[in-house]
C-alpha cells in the first residue's frame, strides 16, 4: 500500500511538525491536492498529495513532530469511478456533490459553498473554485496596516467592528488601542487582564522560540554552502534605459492589473538567460552536476519579523510578464501569510534575491544547496553613464552572482551576466 512520506521540503529541512489534517480516511485524493499543513522551521507549509487514490489510514496525529520520510498515511487504489451519472448540484445538497477535500477547504478559508459557481463537471465545486472564491473574500476584508492587523489578533479585536481613522477607512493601531480599551472593564476583578498579560507574555516566547529555530535552520545550511561549496563571484552594472522606457511605454496602455515594476523585467531576463547558459541551472547531487529540465525561479522573501524562504515561481522562462508579476505577488503574499505549497519550496532550480526596496545597490548572496548559483539584483539608480561618447543620467542597476566553482568557471558565469543584460536591451523580447 503507497505511504504519503513527510517530504522534504527544503535542503535544511531535516523534520517537521504535522500540524492538521485536511483529509480523512475514505476520502479520495488526487496528485497536487493539499492533504495536510506542516510547519518547519522557516514557514508553514500547505502540503499536496505525490498521488492519487483513497486514504486508508492517518499515521501520525496532528501536533506530531517527526523527520523528513516518515510515513503520514496510507493512501490506497481510487474507488472505481460509479456508472450513474452525476446529477448536477442543487441548493442545499452541497454536501452530496462535492468531495471532502473540497469542503474541508472552504471551511477553512471561510467560504460558504452555495455562493460558489462551480466549473467543475455536472457544475461541481473545484479546488480552483475555492481558491477564487477565498481571494474574493480576502479582497473585501477591512482595510488595516499590517500593525492595526497583529495587535487585532494578539487583543482579540473583531477588525470588522472597527472605525477606522485612517485614509480611506484604514483601521489603524491606535483604533484597534482605543476598541481593546473600551472593551475593558473599568473596574471589578484584576484577573482578566492578568490573563491577557499572560496570553501576550506567551505568544511573545512563541515567536522568540520560531524566531530562534528559523536562525539556527538558516546559519545551518548557509554554514554548510560556504563550507562546502567553492563560490566565486561576479557583479556587471546594466543600463536600464531601454527597459524603463519599454515597461513606461507599456504601463501607459496596460490595464492596472497588467502594469509591471523593474522586477518583473529582472526576473524574466534572468530566467531566460538560462537558455543560453543552462550551466547554471540545476544541482549539485552526488559529486556531479545534474541539469534541471526547466527553469523554477526561486525567489528570495523577507519574512514579517525575521528569516526568509525561497518559493518557486515554476516555469518562470515561458511566463507573460504579467503573469510573471501575479504570480510573484501571490507567493510573496502566501509566503508571508505561512500558505506556501510544498511543491514551491521543494524543486527551485536557481535562486534569485534582491534587497533593491531596502536602497541596497549590490547584494552577493550564498547558494542554495543543491543549487548551483544565485543571482542578485540590487536598487536601480540614477548614475551618469556614457553612451556613443556621450555622457547623459540613466537608470542602472547591479546585477550579481555567485555560482558554484564545481559546476563552472568565471567565464561561464560572465556570459550568463552578459546574456541578462543583453535580455535587458531588448525588453520587448522578455
Amino acid at each position: 500500500m503507497p505511504e504519503f512520506t513527510m517530504p522534504s521540503l527544503g535542503a535544511d529541512m531535516e523534520e517537521g511538525t504535522l500540524l492538521e489534517w485536511l483529509v480523512h480516511p475514505g476520502d479520495t485524493v488526487h496528485k497536487g491536492d493539499v492533504v495536510a499543513v506542516v510547519e518547519t522551521a522557516k514557514s508553514t507549509i500547505e502540503v499536496e498529495c505525490f498521488g492519487s487514490g483513497t486514504v486508508e489510514r492517518l499515521l501520525v496525529e496532528a501536533g506530531t513532530t517527526v523527520a523528513v520520510g516518515t510515513p503520514l498515511a496510507q493512501i490506497g487504489a481510487a474507488a472505481p469511478p460509479q456508472a450513474a451519472p452525476v446529477a448536477p448540484p442543487v441548493a442545499g445538497a452541497v454536501d452530496e456533490v462535492h468531495s471532502p477535500l473540497v469542503r474541508r477547504l472552504a471551511a477553512a478559508e471561510g467560504v460558504d459553498l452555495t455562493t460558489v459557481h462551480g466549473t467543475g463537471p455536472g457544475g461541481t465545486i473545484t479546488r480552483a473554485d475555492v481558491d477564487h472564491a477565498a481571494a474574493d473574500k480576502a479582497r473585501t476584508r477591512p482595510r488595516a496596516t499590517p500593525l492595526a492587523r497583529r495587535l487585532a489578533d494578539v487583543l482579540g479585536v473583531d477588525l470588522r467592528r472597527v472605525t477606522g481613522s485612517g485614509a480611506g477607512g484604514t483601521v489603524r493601531a491606535d483604533d484597534i488601542r482605543k476598541v481593546a480599551g473600551h472593551a475593558e472593564p473599568k473596574a471589578g476583578p484584576k484577573a482578566e487582564p492578568r490573563k491577557a498579560e499572560a496570553r501576550k507574555a506567551a505568544a511573545a516566547r512563541t515567536a522568540a522560540d520560531r524566531s530562534a529555530a528559523m536562525r539556527r535552520a538558516i546559519g545551518d545550511l548557509m554554514s554548510r554552502s560556504k563550507r562546502e561549496i567553492p563560490h566565486y563571484y561576479l557583479s556587471t552594472t546594466i543600463d536600464l534605459a531601454a527597459a524603463d522606457t519599454w515597461m513606461r511605454d507599456h504601463n501607459r496602455r496596460a490595464p492596472v492589473a497588467e502594469r509591471l515594476v523593474p522586477a518583473a523585467l529582472l526576473l524574466k531576463a534572468a530566467a531566460l538567460a538560462l537558455h543560453d547558459v543552462p550551466q547554471l541551472n540545476g544541482f549539485w547531487t552526488d559529486d556531479h552536476f545534474v541539469p534541471a529540465t526547466a527553469v523554477h525561479l526561486g525567489v528570495a522573501v523577507a519574512l514579517r519579523g525575521v528569516g526568509l524562504v525561497a518559493p518557486a515561481l515554476h516555469d518562470a522562462d515561458t511566463l507573460e510578464l504579467p503573469d510573471l508579476m501575479r504570480r510573484l505577488k501571490d507567493v510573496t503574499i502566501r509566503a508571508r501569510s505561512g500558505r506556501l505549497r510544498g511543491s514551491e519550496t521543494a524543486d527551485p532550480t536557481i535562486t534569485v534575491t534582491s534587497l533593491g526596496d531596502q536602497g541596497v545597490e549590490a547584494v552577493f548572496g550564498v547558494i542554495y544547496p543543491p543549487q548551483v548559483a544565485l543571482v542578485g539584483f540590487g536598487k536601480v539608480v540614477m548614475r551618469p553613464t556614457a553612451v556613443d561618447g556621450l555622457l547623459g543620467v540613466r537608470p542602472t542597476v547591479t546585477a550579481t552572482l555567485s555560482a558554484d566553482h564545481r559546476a563552472s568557471d568565471g567565464a561561464v558565469g560572465a556570459r550568463y551576466l552578459a546574456t541578462v543584460d543583453r535580455l535587458l536591451q531588448q525588453p520587448e523580447q522578455l
